[in-house]
């Protein structure tokens, strides 16, 4: 079996490093205004400070890919054309996008840098691999719409260029996420393919009749809810070697709007999934689908990658991510007095949490809670505090802690 990248967003720095540090060999990420995802926490990447994200994924020893995937106006064009030598300064490992002119853009300016073919162009057979690579792009990311037996058959036929994959995250109720209903419920405001989507298909509807007005009823699916739009989310960590096997070359996963627990937990996962099934083909992954419950998830699908799109891909009854566990605390720094951590959801004295870290992952107790050098019996949410524990992280950076086992099962 070949080596397989693991692909992770970096929706700012912090998750950018936090990423590399829980395992993923790439990361992809973007700036406000030519991207699909428009960050709103953290140290944001910015023109300012590209340079400095993709340097610092360098340093770590990680490849950065840099999105300019928008749907791009003359506007878009103009503007990207005025600073895409900061694009060029940055020296990413590679440009992903979607648009024609936007390629032209990138072939003139930036002839040395790789071109990686975005989802949005919705590539599904390999006659449009073959195209894209006689342009000159050295990779496609394919529609979340392909069978993994039809990304086999592209492999075989096209086997010169790289494929992507999506493995893991949300799901848009549009082909791979070529979407207006954002455009049109907020009047033009919220551009779903300029990076602003507001999420129309995560809302609930109700059904009104225009001769009676002011009446809305419920729309129900089996007394499920009225969430008639909105698609579980991709799961496919048991079938990493199918896509191996099919000959994928980077499994990527969505999210750089998800939080840091999200990307280091959903990181560390596959990361020890794939390395498992390089060790061994045949090993039963299910108890990483399991570890994946404890993160934020609408219920998971194998969406279309299993050769169908069943009726229970939907999340009738939810819209929002209900995570399995729950993000307790970020590790800050080590005193006399303990860990210095920021709390994310209460914490409890003698609670037993679960800690991970890039190299570890065990269950420990908070023995106790020091805050403004008082002991107390609870870690507020927000709250700057010191803990100790029973059994302690051998290396505390980057270390993150959360709740035991799974709740909030979603099915």
């Amino acid at each position: 079996m070949h080596n397989i990248e693991l692909l992770m967003p970096a929706g700012n720095l912090e998750k950018l490093e936090y990423a590399i540090r829980y395992g993923a060999n790439a990361v992809y990420l973007g700036v406000v205004d030519f991207s699909l995802r428009a960050m709103r926490k953290g140290q944001l990447i910015t023109l300012d400070n590209l340079k400095q994200a993709v340097d610092l994924a360098h340093s770590l020893g990680a490849k950065a890919y840099v999105t300019l995937n928008i749907f791009a106006f003359n506007d878009d064009i103009k503007q990207l054309e005025a600073c895409i030598d900061r694009f060029k300064d940055a020296n990413p490992d590679a440009i992903i996008l979607s648009d024609f002119g936007v390629f032209n853009l990138v072939r003139k300016y930036m002839p040395d840098t790789p071109v990686h073919i975005s989802t949005q162009t919705n590539t599904l057979n390999y006659e449009s691999v073959k195209f894209w690579r006689d342009l000159g792009a050295s990779r496609v990311i394919l529609a979340r719409e392909l069978a993994i037996k039809d990304i086999a058959e592209i492999k075989k036929q096209v086997p010169d260029v790289e494929l992507e994959s999506f493995v893991h995250g949300s799901q848009c109720v549009s082909f791979s996420g070529r979407c207006l209903l954002s455009d049109y419920f907020t009047n033009g405001e919220r551009k779903a393919n300029h990076g602003n989507c507001s999420q129309p298909c995560r809302w609930s509807y109700k059904l009104v009749e225009e001769t009676r007005p002011g009446q809305y009823y419920e729309i129900n699916q089996d007394e499920r809810g009225s969430h008639i739009l909105s698609p579980k989310d991709l799961c496919l960590v048991e079938h990493i070697k199918e896509l191996i096997d099919a000959g994928i070359d980077s499994l990527k996963v969505e999210g750089r709007t998800k939080s840091l627990y999200y990307v280091s937990a959903v990181a560390k996962t596959y990361r020890q999934a794939i390395d498992e099934c390089l060790k061994n083909p045949d090993t039963d992954l299910h108890k990483y689908f399991i570890e994946l419950q404890k993160v934020g998830n609408r219920g998971y699908t194998t969406g279309f990658a299993l050769g169908e799109n069943k009726p229970d891909s939907y999340s009738y009854d939810i819209s929002k991510g209900l995570a399995g566990a729950d993000f307790l605390c970020e590790f800050k720094d080590k005193t006399d007095d303990g860990y210095l951590v920021k709390i994310k959801n209460k914490i409890h004295l003698n609670d037993e949490i679960e800690i991970i870290t890039p190299e570890e992952q065990f269950i420990t107790t908070v023995t106790e809670i020091i805050k403004d050098g008082e002991n107390t019996d609870l870690g507020n949410t927000n709250d700057d505090v010191c803990l100790k524990f029973t059994i302690e992280p051998k290396n505390y950076k980057y270390a993150i802690a959360r709740t035991i086992g799974v709740k909030n099962h979603v099915s």
